[in-house]
């Protein structure tokens, strides 16, 4: 019992120590969660987002020459979509193993790539609907305004990946490889600032430019962009209107539905930074969400190839004649000669289709 004498009064009061100390709080659970789940989501988008974005690059590759911003863009994107799900491996192992095992050159590497190729990926979405835009609402002007901007079609490309790597510099910067002890010592790779304050700020600030570069600029974009699309389409006579409308339908709300949880997510992560009083239970289910909502995001890198290369009925047809080549070249139905007639005449076709058609073979 500890007595103090304030004037002519004493108080007496006893003080739990004990009570008063916050026992840390333990997301064994959690981790269980994470060691099954994330292994086995991360494995299967990457096999997925690896093979249909690889076809997409394919096809590029051998088709001659693109038509239009939105092909440049696409090819952009499939490499963006690439790099970005050959991290998920590794982060696969990490959540697997409970800690990490790839030293820390190969942590900045991982964290830099990862939140590189998913700022480029949202930035080109934002670009492709800005070009549909053009090359629908704007169609008297297309031709020029599209046959102008594809000659600056590399130094647009160029400005985007150098503004996602300028976005991401500080994954690169503060991302580490260290070790933390909490029930147990073990090695992470995260985010590293030598202040806690320092930590709270910075950390605030990477997820405001996460959200704004991943969500509401591309999101911004789309709807500007397709809602003067969809009202252009509604008063045009053609037969492949609605299919159309629907397309661009299908595009918004796929958007929707795999990025607006994980950034409602981050944007309550960014409200409770600093706050101390928050429970255990709510620490529990924001872990919850954040690797659920993270994992559906993670869905649009393999989603992408589909909705925006693969619905397109030329970049099919390209796809199934390049297909057609690589299995004749395989078993070697034909020679040498009748292959390079083959690539002539398919040539002399994608020559007659650029003077014909001004819209892109990837799109709707």
């Amino acid at each position: 019992m500890n007595t103090t004498d304030f004037g002519t009064t004493e108080y007496s009061f006893d003080i739990d120590y004990a009570s008063l100390i916050t026992p840390p709080c333990s997301k064994l659970e959690v981790r269980n969660f994470t060691k099954v789940f994330l292994p086995v989501a991360y494995s299967l988008i990457c096999i997925v987002g690896l093979v249909g974005n690889i076809f997409v690059v394919m096809t590029f590759a051998l088709y001659e020459r693109t038509k239009s911003m939105t092909d440049v863009y696409l090819f952009n994107m499939a490499i963006a979509d690439i790099l970005f799900v050959l991290t998920l491996p590794l982060w696969a192992v990490n959540y697997a193993a409970d800690k990490w095992i790839f030293g820390n050159f190969i942590c900045k590497m991982a964290r830099g790539i990862y939140a590189i190729n998913f700022s480029c990926g949202m930035l080109l979405l934002a670009f492709i609907s800005v070009d549909r835009y053009i090359a629908i609402v704007q169609a008297t002007k297309s031709f020029k305004l599209r046959a102008r901007t594809l000659a600056y079609s590399k130094l647009i490309c160029l400005a985007v990946w150098a503004s996602a790597i300028l976005i991401s510099s500080s994954s690169f910067l503060h991302s580490e490889s260290y070790n933390i002890s909490i029930n147990e010592t073990k090695e992470i790779c995260d985010h590293r600032f030598d202040k806690m304050s320092d930590s709270i700020v910075l950390k605030s600030l990477l997820l405001c430019l996460q959200v704004g570069f991943g969500f509401f600029i591309p999101f911004i974009f789309m709807i500007f962009c397709y809602a003067f699309i969809v009202k252009s389409l509604r008063q045009a006579q053609n037969s492949k209107r609605n299919k159309a409308i629907n397309v661009i339908v299908l595009i918004v709300a796929v958007f929707l539905f795999c990025q607006v949880p994980y950034n409602t997510v981050l944007l309550v992560a960014v409200a409770n930074m600093g706050n101390k009083e928050k429970s255990c239970d709510f620490e529990k289910g924001m872990a919850y969400a954040k690797y659920i909502t993270e994992t559906i995001a993670f869905l649009h890198c393999c989603l992408n190839p589909v909705l925006y290369a693969f619905i397109g009925v030329k970049f099919r047809s390209y796809f199934v004649k390049i297909m057609k080549d690589l299995w004749c070249m395989r078993y070697k139905k034909y020679n040498k000669r009748s292959s390079k007639t083959n690539s002539d005449i398919y040539h002399s076709r994608q020559t007659s289709e650029i003077l014909t058609d001004n819209a892109s073979s990837f799109t709707i």
